[in-house]
């Protein structure tokens, strides 16, 4: 296969998840400013894109989105013998899987066992049930729980291994597996997942847009995709969507919530709902088209999300007046309505020293001139014009809840192993459109499903572009999770199926 070079790209790296394929001018005219934000922060140059000039008009399988479920889908139907290809319509693979901050959710794991951490599946499914609010599709939410350890081991048999752990919200145990050195996760996955591409010789084709899912005789039979100017028909045997969500289409946002059409969003450029349009347009059932996620700490001036890993190693969020004002390891949604009750509807996380030893992401947010930094509670009170007295009171009863590890105030109970002390830090955050917990109605062999409930046939989906399995709020580190557990079983499903097909 030729292979197309271009040292100029890097995968891009960041903070929340899959990628893309459509006809959205608006993020193809996002893509180019939006690159020169996200890229800062880079990974990896890849030289794992594929010549355009040889694209293929059939393959077995047809991936439409490069980001962490589509390279998974990839790798494990090239593994189970079939020829498979993926179409990416931005001009570097990694979507919104790239901006993934937090790690990957996995109860019951080798590593959780390995470091001591009691955890069950059926701990992690009721914790995420009722992090959703119950309305999670409860089939699917069984098959994630009871898949999760075994996304972590594959990932650590292609050489991505997360073997730190941490904490996020509405999670009691330390289930969020990380890379090694506390970095973000998103980058990191990206990088080894195009390795695993490449190694297998898979081809990966950018600035191809998929503009349609094309159907004969009843069955999903290729797409047509846009790449270099022309518009030409692919055909497969099965087609996956992973093409994730819309947290960057303003007018779908507008759509479904117009509460939020003016909120920042965390999301990559090419997350616009394409996906989810094209399925649309086939029947495909679409489910929780309102439950958007906003998340309490985006820095406003860039949309950057400020990891929830740095709450979990026992960070506070204070308000204009230097006081805590909820539990920060409650759930997103939550802590998200405390926030916006507050003066200026905006908050400041504060940490220390301990905080940001455990959390690497916070050397991306200092380069970005994202961080406050000083060598006292006094100048970093002048700083952030917060009473001296009632932050210290509020720093000194945080230190004591550590110390003790009882929080008498708001009862958190998580992410409380370092207190604030050295030197002190303050991030001033509001919420932002983070994930779209809406999509297409998949079931737990990630067809995607009509109307009436029956499969559209050689169609799969994975990740960000399916609704359900989150219900009304989606937990941190689960997204991470879902893109490898459902993008293994999209490529696994639509390989068997591809099998059958003459």
């Amino acid at each position: 296969m030729k292979i197309w070079t271009k040292l100029g790209l890097l995968s891009l790296v960041g903070l929340t998840l899959t990628a893309c394929g459509s006809n959205t001018k608006t993020a193809k005219e996002q893509s180019s400013s939006s690159q020169k934000v996200e890229t800062s922060a880079g990974a990896s140059k890849s030289n794992t894109y594929a010549d355009p000039s040889t694209l293929s008009d059939k393959y077995d399988v047809i991936i439409v989105g490069s980001g962490g479920a589509g390279m998974t889908a990839a790798i494990e139907a090239k593994d189970a013998g079939m020829n498979p290809v993926i179409l990416e319509k931005m001009p570097i693979a990694g979507g919104n899987t790239s901006k993934a901050s937090a790690g990957l959710n996995a109860s019951e794991s080798s590593v959780e066992k390995a470091q001591g951490v009691a955890d069950s599946n059926d701990k992690f499914y009721e914790e995420t049930l009722k992090g959703g609010g119950g309305t999670n599709d409860k089939a699917l939410l069984r098959y994630f729980v009871d898949h999760s350890a075994g996304a972590v081991d594959w990932l650590n048999t292609n050489g991505i291994v997360l073997d730190n752990l941490t904490t996020t919200g509405g999670m009691s145990v330390s289930r969020t597996h990380r890379p090694h050195d506390s970095s973000a996760v998103g980058g990191y996955l990206v990088k080894g997942l195009e390795e695993n591409i490449s190694k297998r010789n898979i081809p990966l084709f950018v600035n191809s847009d998929v503009t349609k899912i094309t159907e004969k005789d009843g069955k999903v039979s290729g797409v047509k995709v846009k790449i270099e100017g022309e518009t030409k028909n692919i055909s497969s045997k099965a087609v996956v969507v992973t093409t994730g969500g819309f947290g960057a289409n303003k007018k779908m946002i507008a759509k479904y919530r117009p509460d939020l059409k003016d909120y920042v969003t965390t999301n990559a450029a090419g997350s616009t709902g394409d996906g989810i349009t094209m399925i649309s347009e086939l029947g495909g059932q679409l489910v929780d088209m309102d439950k958007i996620q906003i998340h309490p700490t985006v820095f406003q001036k860039t949309g950057y999300l400020v990891s929830e890993s740095i709450r979990g190693e026992g960070a506070i969020l204070v308000n204009q007046k230097g006081k805590r004002f909820f539990n920060e390891m409650d759930t997103r949604d939550k802590v998200s309505a405390a926030e916006l009750k507050q003066p200026g509807k905006y908050s400041y996380v504060i940490f220390g020293e301990g905080t940001k030893a455990n959390v690497k992401a916070v050397e991306q947010y200092m380069s970005k001139d994202m961080v406050v930094e000083e060598n006292s509670v006094k100048d970093l009170a002048d700083k952030l014009d917060i009473d001296q007295k009632t932050l210290t009171s509020t720093i000194d009863g945080w230190n004591k809840a550590v110390s003790t590890k009882k929080d008498e105030e708001f009862g958190r109970t998580t992410g409380m192993t370092n207190d604030i002390s050295g030197k002190f830090y303050a991030i001033k955050v509001a919420p932002g459109i983070h994930h779209t917990m809406a999509g297409v109605k998949i079931n737990t062999n990630t067809q995607v499903l009509k109307k009436d409930g029956s499969p559209i046939q050689g169609l799969y989906a994975a990740g960000e572009v399916t609704g359900g399995l989150h219900g009304g709020n989606r937990i941190g580190g689960n997204a991470v999770a879902d893109i490898v557990i459902f993008g293994r079983q999209a490529g696994l499903q639509s390989s068997a199926y591809a099998k059958t097909i003459d």
